[in-house]
């Protein structure tokens, strides 16, 4: 079985709550309004990049539009992740978070996790280059 490029397994994704609460503990942000990046480098995993999506209920009351956010970021994610899987050393727990109020659309979402996923590589080319 040949595993596609712009696929988003089950692997991938990020569902330990340990991790997560040490995400929101220790880990460093990057924003580009509506999102937001949470990302902490870590110890051995399967893949190298695990990926988690949040919305705040607070913000989207209905449990139908936080899905329908949190289905548009893994898409924006999994059509551009070559960015980010193609240019990193180690391991890493990533988590996105829709800081916006109102209802996005695709086209504002996928250029806005772009340029998140490219601001990760520069940072993270920094600390590896020093």
């Amino acid at each position: 079985m040949i595993k596609q490029a712009h696929s988003f397994g089950r692997k991938e994704k990020l569902k330990n709550k340990e991790r997560i609460t040490q995400l929101f503990e220790e880990g460093k942000t990057l924003k580009a309004y509506p999102l937001k990046l949470i990302y902490l480098s870590v110890d051995e995993q399967e893949v190298a990049i695990k990926v988690g999506v949040a919305v705040p209920k607070r913000s989207f009351k209905s449990a139908v539009k936080r899905n329908r956010i949190k289905r548009l970021m893994r898409e924006a994610y999994r059509l551009n992740k070559a960015i980010v899987f193609n240019n990193t050393q180690g391991n890493f727990a990533f988590l996105f978070l829709y800081l916006g109020k109102e209802m996005p659309s695709f086209d504002q979402i996928a250029p806005r996790m772009e340029l998140l996923l490219n601001n990760f590589n520069v940072q993270n080319h920094e600390k590896s280059t020093t």
